[in-house]
């Protein structure tokens, strides 16, 4: 019997790597006949890049860059070999995350994503052939202007002096000019449809979070940026969806870059070749931290549990709570809340592997049952 173990994170509590490994070692203690397949999943936040190259059996590299208030850090993404060719599994957040500067007061106006575009020069330089990168977590709200100067544009004002690339100064912007340089195929991992602009743009609905309080200044600087890159880029992207992902820095990838954006959890299914192994499984096991209405709308579990559907597999889930449960058994087959009602938030969140196993082992039979009528 084989049971492919596709399971995202548990925010705060257990990576998506661990909850694999937590599964699989409880698996194995109850059905030692049991081989288990670990296929660590994202929807393209935070997470991402683990889970895909633990997943393809990939390398982690580091590069020196800088985080969105410009101190020095040291990013890390991945490295794999897909299909004969070099790909890099990257996160903006790894750079450019709002995590890294939450010791620091939220300013928004300076706020850049000049490291992850150096992230993705040294990716570059390494010879890849094509970038994947996870655009979650973002503490920048600049359209990728940062970004897009670490790769070599320059953004001018009217006398032809370079700006210093943050979004305070892009009322000035005059012209923008490209780097001679070729930008290799670039997959943005994307499960958000906001535009750049507007009432469900950028800073109407992610700017609170990143400090931002005069709505007013970000979006006419963005509204001008979109304006003087259609003109000089002759591209306007800021009507995509997910072009307000990231504090448009989706906007920035697709118009610096020639990024396409897409959903998150189709993308890294791709990646792990997810359909292919859940059609080898005899039941599938998934999950995240939280299961709700919100499942329903494409999360990753969802994701797993319609694929293992059309494929008539039996799909168990855990999570560490589970609301909507009506609504959500008609989709699996077995579902598990890890975290007993009477313990504390913090401390579930502290004890989520030992949860996690001890809640495989407990509905072991429940599994034993799915599997002997799959």
């Amino acid at each position: 019997m084989r049971i492919l173990i596709a399971i995202d994170k548990f925010k705060g509590s257990i990576p998506a790597t661990e909850a694999a490994q937590s599964i699989a070692s409880a698996l194995n203690q109850t059905q030692p006949e049991v081989v288990c397949d670990l296929c660590p999943i994202a929807d393209g936040g935070e997470g991402m890049a683990e889970a895909v190259v633990t997943a393809l059996n990939g390398e982690w590299c580091e590069t020196a860059t800088f985080d969105a208030q410009n101190r020095p850090v040291t990013a890390r993404y991945g490295l794999v070999h897909a299909e004969g060719h070099l790909e890099a599994i990257m996160e903006m957040s790894a750079a450019s995350g709002l995590a890294m500067v939450s010791d620091l007061p939220l300013n928004p106006a300076t706020a850049s994503s000049h490291g992850t575009g150096l992230m993705l020069q040294d990716a570059m330089e390494r010879g890849v052939q094509r970038i994947v990168i996870g655009i979650g977590g973002s503490a920048t709200n600049d359209a990728g202007v940062g970004m897009a100067a670490a790769l070599g544009f320059r953004f001018l004002d009217a006398s032809g002096a370079p700006l210093e690339p943050i979004i305070v100064n892009m009322d000035r912007l005059a012209r923008i000019e490209p780097p001679d340089t070729a930008f290799p195929e670039t997959l943005v991992a994307c499960d958000v449809n906001n535009p750049l602009l507007g009432p469900h743009g950028c800073t109407q609905v992610y700017g609170k979070q990143k400090g931002v309080t005069d709505f007013e200044f970000f979006e006419n600087r963005l509204q001008h940026l979109a304006d003087i890159a259609k003109r000089d880029l002759g591209v306007d992207n800021r009507n995509i969806p997910g072009a307000g992902a990231a504090g448009g820095l989706g906007f920035g990838l697709m118009t610096f870059c020639g990024a396409r954006l897409t959903s998150g959890f189709d993308l890294i299914a791709d990646l792990v070749h997810l359909r292919e192994r859940i059609a080898a499984a005899d039941l599938v096991i998934t999950g995240e931290g939280r299961l709700d209405a919100q499942t329903l709308h494409g999360k990753g579990p969802m994701g797993v549990a319609d694929m293992a559907r059309e494929l008539g597999k039996p799909v168990a889930a855990f999570a560490g709570a589970i609301e909507a449960e009506d609504q959500l058994r008609t989709r699996f087959d077995l579902l598990c809340a890890i975290k007993p009602k009477e313990m504390p938030l913090a401390e579930a969140i502290q004890r989520g592997p030992e949860l996690l196993a001890a809640a495989v082992i407990a509905q072991s039979p429940a599994i034993r049952a799915l599997l002997t009528t799959s």
